[in-house]
């Protein structure tokens, strides 16, 4: 999968995000799940919008994603007690331990598999400390087969317009493709494209594998609130925690 341009825009076709807001929340997640404000793992952190104002909360911040240049997006901004480190969210591999990690804004539902899937959650068992949360949010089947599906979308900002089609492959699966049109001089465009593909897992594929990967789960709720999921939620958001940790060898 490529992110190239999409990096280029994120930041201007995700503005409408309270970032902020959103450290907060995952914030309190982990606060009553047990958690601390300790060394922090922000996985697939993208241009770290959500790792800056994390690091501002008093986490020390790590911030991990596979795409270099969403990653010298994040590099340009203010990045004071955040390192960030070009990884494989299935590959992770830290320096040392966490007491906690948040996976933001269907960052897992960009996994191909289930197998991937089992991995990340496998992977940041191993580096977390007792005690120590995951929180994340993902995409429903219900926001995939009803939402996304074979919808198309149009966003237009002072710089680019975006043209974002889906198409549904079935078996919670979207595939995406994103058309960028940089607006130049004398009315001139530019176009670059990305494509990927994401995919949605029932709840209990979620619960399940957590626990085999030694989390026990803290709460389920309908993101970006606290409140109990609903059928139609098309987004959701899981807190789960590590009781005794695997990770003494590293």
């Amino acid at each position: 999968m490529s992110y190239d341009a999409f990096a280029r825009y994120y930041d201007e076709l995700t503005a409408n995000i309270d970032y902020p807001a959103l450290a907060r929340y995952y914030d309190s997640i982990i606060a009553a799940c047990g958690g601390r404000r300790g060394i922090l793992l922000d996985l697939a952190c993208g241009t770290g919008s959500l790792s800056v104002p994390l690091a501002g909360l008093g986490y020390d911040v790590i911030g991990t994603d596979a795409s270099p240049e969403m990653l010298d997006v994040a590099m340009s901004k203010p990045h004071e007690g955040i390192q960030y480190l070009c990884q494989d969210m299935t590959e992770l591999d830290m320096f040392g331990t966490i007491d906690a990690a948040v996976c933001a804004l269907d960052s897992l539902n960009h996994l191909g598999s289930e197998e991937e899937l089992r991995d990340v959650f496998g992977r940041v068992a191993l580096f977390m400390n007792s005690g120590g949360v995951f929180a994340f949010d993902v995409n429903t089947p219900y926001k995939h087969e009803h939402v996304l599906a074979d919808s198309t979308f149009v966003y237009e900002t002072e710089k680019v317009f975006c043209v974002w089609e889906n198409e549904y492959a079935g078996s919670g699966v979207t595939d995406i493709q994103l058309d960028f049109f940089e607006r130049g001089d004398n009315d001139t465009y530019t176009r670059s494209s990305d494509d990927f593909s994401e995919t949605a897992w029932e709840r209990s594929v979620i619960e399940r594998l957590l626990a085999d990967a030694g989390f026990e789960l803290c709460a389920v709720y309908d993101y970006p609130t606290l409140g109990a999921p609903k059928e139609t939620s098309e987004k959701l958001t899981f807190a789960a925690r590590i009781v005794n940790s695997k990770n003494r060898e590293i």
